[in-house]
């Protein structure tokens, strides 16, 4: 038999028992479409979160306190006790301790409750330096940015986000105008252009003062010295990782600590993404794993459809048979439907993913991405379940003997 009489003969078998057919190719569909959309999620969750990590700055290298030991011998929690001081930010910008770092801004940071002339707002409030600009990648829409000036007379005076200004001057330009911060007056002198979120913080609503006059008038901390962390940018992607063993290094070195009880840490741009990527991955292949199992029950339906088929066909196989059909026409005729019905429902299942991702995409706010290569794949394997599902009921109509099969009801 000729494969185009074939597949014409297996189509017309198929649509004669279109509801069963529709239904078989349900659960392949949904296993296609939920691979892809679970995968495409992964996908875009993972380039999401890789973007708001390079959002916070260019050849980004990041220091915080790690675990702490009290004078009564109890260690604290990462971060529970600051251990970096300005005199490690002064370190670090030094060319003759870390040469391949361009700038440095040490940060203090806390909750500010905010109040202008006509409301008020809570925000974070973070003490830098006039490095933060450059370390952060950010800039300036309106006014400008505190100068080093500034920073040694601890002038009172702000950068606010585009968030806080929205929310505290409804009406009018921030620039110029007072705001009270925890009780202390601050004069706005620029607003920071629109950045977004970063994780699960806002980085548009912020206000950035001086850190001196943040030590002096903010702080809570009993150290006035005393910074939560310090941002660095290595001069280049190139130099990122001798930029990261020189800032380990001269901490080590100043703290009189080993990496074994180190009381901070260091984290590069390319760790942090390198670690959101793999939780992403897991998360990834492990939600993949399981739409993946709607798959196996797709194939378990094919299978079970073309057992029907054979069980209800029982006779057309014997007369087929008695007319000079051979064991490979019968085998190949049954292999051909179960290939189409695993071929419909991938194709069906693309669609719906691609539907899917293009309305899941605005609602949830994360590009769900969809590859041609991983569609193509999608499709393949469709077609490999349905041709594995239909091997079984092949061979088995393909050895019915025709003399019993003629005989049956």
């Amino acid at each position: 038999m000729e494969w185009k009489e074939t597949i014409s003969t297996a189509i017309s078998a198929l649509n004669a028992r279109r509801m069963r057919s529709l239904l078989t190719m349900l659960g392949i569909l949904i296993g296609i479409a939920a691979v892809m959309l679970t995968v495409g999620l992964g996908q875009g969750a993972s380039a999401s979160i890789t973007s708001r990590i390079n959002a916070l700055g260019s050849n980004l290298i990041v220091v915080t306190p790690s675990q702490s030991t009290s004078s009564g011998g109890f260690r604290g929690g990462g971060g529970s006790v600051s251990t970096l001081t300005t005199a490690d930010a002064t370190m670090l910008a030094d060319k003759t301790v870390a040469p391949d770092i361009a700038a440095v801004a040490p940060v203090s940071s806390t909750s500010g409750s905010l109040q202008s002339s006509s409301t008020t707002w809570t925000s974070t409030v973070v003490g830098t330096t006039p490095d933060w600009l450059t370390v952060r990648a950010r800039t300036v829409s309106t006014g400008r940015f505190f100068t080093t000036d500034e920073l040694d007379s601890s002038s009172n005076v702000a950068v606010i986000g585009s968030t806080t200004a929205t929310e505290l001057f409804s009406d009018g330009s921030p620039v110029g105008q007072t705001i009270s911060i925890n009780g202390s007056s601050f004069t706005v002198i620029g607003i920071l252009n629109t950045q977004g979120t970063s994780g699960t913080s806002n980085e548009d609503d912020t206000v950035l003062v001086p850190l001196t006059s943040y030590a002096a008038r903010l702080s809570t901390s009993s150290n006035a010295n005393s910074i939560s962390s310090i941002y660095l940018s290595g001069k280049d992607a190139d130099s990122l990782s001798a930029a990261y063993q020189q800032v380990k290094t001269a901490l080590l070195a100043s703290h009189g600590v080993t990496s074994d009880n180190a009381d901070f840490s260091v984290s590069t741009q390319a760790s942090l993404v390198e670690t959101a990527t793999s939780i992403t991955g897991i998360l990834t292949v492990l939600l993949g794993g399981i739409a993946g199992i709607s798959l196996l029950v797709g194939g378990i339906g094919v299978m079970n459809i073309m057992l029907v088929s054979v069980s209800e066909r029982v006779r057309e196989i014997g007369l087929r048979k008695a007319l000079g059909a051979t064991p490979g026409v019968i085998r190949q005729q049954f292999l051909v439907e179960a290939g189409i019905l695993g071929t419909l429902g991938g194709l069906l299942g693309i669609a719906i993913g691609v539907t899917g991702a293009l309305i899941l995409t605005p609602i949830i706010g994360i590009s769900v991405a969809i590859s041609i290569p991983a569609t193509l794949l999608a499709l393949v394997v469709s077609l490999g379940i349905g041709l594995v599902a239909g091997v079984y009921p092949a061979s088995r109509a393909a050895k019915l003997a025709p003399i019993d099969a003629l005989r049956s009801e």
